[in-house]
């Protein structure tokens, strides 16, 4: 039987977004520390430049890819941390990243971050991770 995070909500706001205050893990467990997921195929091109709803479906797809190579799932993501140039269009399809969320039974820990750029000019979006490996 693998181990069952704990939510940790002192309070309810955060609900409405899909997220948690905190997520305990209890041992024994392997720990997953994914790097940034952004759209990108397997060859490493960005895909729909000029579509943060496409690349956030698509960031979410890649991370699901690396989350499946190393043995675990959606469901076993304790952390994410999103990162963004433009934040209030990132909220704008927030309803995308809550439905997968919800249809994964994850509810993580998170991290919303407004930067100048991120490491490419066609990143709207990176969607960094922490997991565990039951």
């Amino acid at each position: 039987m693998s181990p069952t995070p704990e939510v940790v909500n002192p309070c309810t706001w955060q609900d409405q977004f899909g997220f948690a205050q905190a997520v305990a893990v209890p041992p024994p467990s392997r720990w997953l520390l994914c790097a940034g997921q952004a759209s990108h195929d397997a060859d490493g091109n960005f895909l729909r430049p000029d579509d943060i709803g496409a690349q956030l479906t698509q960031s979410f797809d890649n991370l699901e890819t690396v989350l499946g190579a190393a043995g675990t799932d959606l469901s076993h993501v304790v952390r994410l941390n999103y990162y963004t140039p433009d934040v209030d269009a990132l909220l704008g399809v927030w309803h995308r990243l809550a439905e997968r969320l919800n249809r994964a039974n994850c509810r993580p820990a998170s991290t919303l971050l407004g930067v100048t750029r991120l490491a490419f000019p066609e990143m709207l979006v990176e969607i960094e991770a922490t997991a565990f490996v039951p």
